[in-house]
């Protein structure tokens, strides 16, 4: 055999091999290469928590006058109790009411305040010239009557508290003459003091008041000089219209009778208290924030009253007579209902000119523009 045929015979041995391997490997299944993992899912991130709402509070008197600023400040940690860390509260205290109240105002929303209440008359003015340039801020201004596209007002029927002592003052006084230390002469307490005097005339129609006014909202010697002054006139029971316990003091000291207003301030003179006539802000103020935080916040005019929760009369003296006390309940049960209205007819004024018709009932836009003394009311309303 020659070189080439043994060369070609194991070629041909070769290919053979090569086919059998071949043709071996044809009936086995090959095994799937295994799926790829799954590549892992980021985490989405979690929602940024929202800012708190900023809100600021303008008094014009000291958080400890124990009246009105107290009862504003009260419903300030309303509100905190309220919202938690939704909101960031803040306040600036013995506000003037003049250029400095435009400027605490302003300052205010410039440092991010987005609810800003301005909790006395004397601020309107300054507020409605601030709101303009803020319109992102929602201002809020207390016993005013002027409104801006971004500025709301609000107040309570603090007339319904002073009638409800009234009624008491009517039953517990000794001489018929009743004493009234006035703030400023404005509506709203011109409506206190008639209302006031309505009360007690509903007991005892003979019943007479005197007013003296000091001109300031909070300053406990000018009220305390004009306490005695009433005393000494006559008077055995006072009421008041001004921010601090002054007057209440001053009856406890002279063994005489009175209220406390808009907190409760039975501590003050617990002999001389007679019931106090207090304003409840944490409804409304609870309302507001939450109107803001939920963007339904519109401007317009509130006023809230006994059937809102936002006024009563607390605290009424353990000598109270039984059926004033009952009177008294009723009288909260009908403003709750609508049973009862304070301003209804026949009323007169102080000159014997009618005020309201008989049976007529008085409505806000009245009860916000008056400006005179009803009957049984001494003197005249200053500047009218």
């Amino acid at each position: 055999m020659t070189d080439l045929q043994k060369r070609s015979l194991l070629k041909l041995a070769a290919l053979s091999a090569v086919a059998s391997a071949a043709l071996m490997g044809c009936g086995k299944k090959e095994e799937p290469m295994p799926a790829p993992a799954p590549a892992p899912v980021a985490a989405a991130p979690a929602p940024a928590k929202p800012a708190p709402l900023k809100i600021a509070f303008a008094y014009v008197g000291p958080v400890g006058d124990g009246g009105w600023t107290f009862a504003h400040d009260n419903g300030r940690k309303a509100i905190e109790k309220e919202f938690g860390d939704k909101v960031v509260t803040s306040f600036v205290e013995k506000v003037p009411e003049s250029a400095d109240a435009e400027r605490v105002i302003r300052d205010m929303a410039s440092q991010g305040n987005k609810l800003i209440f301005g909790t006395t008359f004397g601020y309107m003015e300054p507020m409605l010239k601030v709101a303009p340039d803020f319109k992102d801020v929602k201002f809020e201004h207390a016993t005013g009557y002027k409104t801006a596209d971004n500025m709301r007002t609000y107040d309570s029927r603090t007339y319904e508290g002073a009638y409800m002592a009234g009624v008491i003052a009517g039953k517990m006084t000794k001489t018929g003459t009743l004493g009234v230390v006035g703030s400023i002469p404005i509506p709203e307490v011109v409506r206190n003091i008639n209302s006031f005097t309505l009360g007690a005339q509903s007991v005892n129609p003979k019943i007479k008041t005197r007013v003296v006014w000091v001109n300031e909202w909070f300053n406990p010697p000018k009220e305390t000089e004009a306490a005695t002054s009433l005393i000494n006139g006559g008077a055995d029971v006072l009421f008041q219209n001004t921010d601090s316990s002054a007057v209440l003091q001053t009856a406890e000291k002279m063994n005489k009778r009175a209220f406390g207003w808009d907190s409760d301030m039975t501590s003050y003179g617990p002999k001389a208290h007679l019931g106090s006539a207090i304003i409840n802000w944490a409804p409304y103020y609870i309302k507001a924030t939450r109107d803001a935080l939920e963007g339904k916040w519109a401007t317009g005019q509130v006023w809230w009253g006994v059937k809102e929760g936002a006024i009563d009369m607390v605290s009424v003296a353990a000598d109270v007579p039984d059926d004033t006390k009952k009177r008294i309940d009723e009288i909260k049960a009908g403003l709750k209902d609508g049973s009862f209205s304070i301003w209804k007819g026949p009323i007169m004024d102080n000159t014997g000119k009618e005020l309201i018709a008989k049976d007529t009932v008085a409505d806000d836009k009245f009860l916000g523009g008056l400006k005179t003394y009803v009957k049984g009311v001494e003197g005249k309303v200053p500047g009218n």
